[in-house]
């Protein structure tokens, strides 16, 4: 199973985290399936590749260590695809996915954390 984790502190508070983060989400062509105040699951429309190559998304915001201007969140983002190619569609979407994060002009990017 292919699995890539990232964490990023964002200047944002985190009331407005959650619902930016869905719509990044649903901007970057992804279906939320399940999301609280601080956790947000969402999986890739089918059509474009085979089934185990979807890929799913979690998100977990930092609801301890937010302050009233940043707010930490992880993503980790996994398929069933075996990591075989380093350039796999599983780190595609992920590296995607990390750009739309890092250049999202609702927030300011204080720091990423490759995991």
């Amino acid at each position: 199973m292919a699995r890539y984790t990232c964490s990023f502190i964002v200047s944002v508070t985190i009331d407005h985290l959650q619902p930016l983060v869905v719509e990044l989400l649903q901007d970057c062509e992804f279906d939320v399936q399940y999301y609280t105040a601080d956790y947000i699951m969402a999986r890739e429309i089918p059509g474009s590749v085979s089934f185990s190559k979807l890929v799913k998304v979690e998100v977990l915001i930092d609801k301890s260590t937010a302050t009233e201007t940043e707010t930490r969140m992880s993503i980790v983002i996994k398929n069933e695809e075996l990591p075989l190619q380093l350039d796999n569609h599983c780190r595609q979407v992920f590296e995607y996915l990390k750009q739309a994060i890092e250049h999202n002009r609702h927030w300011h990017l204080i720091e990423t954390i490759a995991g």
